[in-house]
């Protein structure tokens, strides 16, 4: 029998196509309509040179595809369908792609443990806004049993920023992210691995083992997403019996550097910031996950684990892991909501 062939897209095509999802991103991360000048210099920065009239060329043939819309003068935006490309093409680019925003974020985190100043990274969340005290009064037991990062959150009213602009009727929340913990590690020269994001189960509240596990590196979406949208969590439950599952994450680092990262992980918790549920002994396997050598495992508590428990109680969620990055300072204890 005949093998099938199957199309390859040429070298040219891959290229050019590249390029497109390259414009649609730019565009994606502004605000305001962009000509093909300042696209022209965005470009350069990232190692692609296109001149203005090639770019032009490329906003035309989206223009009418639908991706993009001309706003006169001022210059072009991303239309809806323009965002769906962005999220479904180039599904080999995306390899890796929450390892690198792990990175990114990472090194963007400026909170300093001296000062208790500083940026760090942000989960958002949305919702509808009249749903906004039912969701509060579910995360409120899953912080207080100490599944989450922090008992300190920001709010969003409608029309305002919180990563993006909070739609009418809905709401934003603001959970500290647990790649603030990176962050803060890496300004204390501590460098850590994100290899894995699991799902934990929790008996007689304390963590046994993962049940679940995904790889960051190979990944091209959120580990800890996966498990909430598929509804396999049991967030709530862990908190109230103390028995259940819950997204955690397993990160590594040198085992030399261990006594200094949990100088700095207890300097933490002076600002309400923690996360951490287990620490693994060098060269030893953490909740039977091994490590490599001369490293030791940290398990990390997914930041968007009091969201679990709000989406486990059929309110509708619309979660951004990985969001942002805010002024520590915005923050506010849950309590006081």
């Amino acid at each position: 029998m005949d093998k099938l062939a199957v199309a390859q897209p040429s070298t040219e095509d891959w290229a050019v196509q590249r390029k497109m999802i390259a414009i649609l991103r730019i565009l994606a991360q502004s605000e305001q309509p962009l000509g093909a000048t300042t696209i022209a210099s965005q470009l350069e920065e990232q190692g692609i040179r296109l001149s203005e009239r090639q770019i032009r060329y490329h906003l035309k043939i989206m223009e009418e595809r639908g991706l993009t819309q001309s706003i006169g003068q001022a210059g072009r935006v991303l239309t809806e369908k323009g965002l769906d490309e962005i999220q479904s093409a180039m599904i080999s680019d995306k390899v890796g792609f929450v390892v690198a925003r792990i990175d990114r974020l990472a090194y963007a985190t400026t909170f300093d443990v001296n000062t208790g100043k500083g940026e760090i990274v942000l989960n958002v969340s949305f919702l509808p806004a009249d749903e906004l005290p039912a969701a509060l009064q579910v995360m409120k037991p899953v912080i207080e049993a100490g599944l989450s990062m922090s008992d300190l959150v920001i709010i969003a009213r409608e029309g305002e920023r919180l990563g993006e602009r909070v739609p009418p009727g809905m709401v934003a929340i603001g959970t500290v992210c647990s790649v603030t913990l990176n962050g803060v590690l890496l300004r204390g020269g501590v460098p850590v691995e994100s290899r894995f994001g699991g799902l934990l189960e929790i008996r007689g509240r304390k963590p046994l083992r993962f049940v679940e596990l995904v790889s960051y590196a190979g990944s091209t979406l959120d580990p800890l997403q996966i498990f909430i949208t598929g509804q396999m969590t049991s967030a709530y439950q862990a908190a109230v019996t103390g028995n259940g599952k819950v997204g955690a994450s397993l990160r590594d680092l040198p085992a030399v550097a261990l006594p200094r990262a949990l100088e700095l992980i207890e300097r933490l918790k002076d600002y309400r910031l923690g996360g951490v549920i287990a620490v693994g002994d060098p060269n030893q396997p953490l909740l039977q996950i091994p490590v490599g050598f001369e490293r030791a495992g940290l398990v990390v508590i997914g930041g968007l684990t009091p969201m679990a428990a709000v989406t486990e109680h059929g309110l509708q969620v619309k979660n951004l892991p990985m969001s942002t990055t805010c002024d520590f300072s915005l923050l506010q204890p849950i309590w006081e909501l």
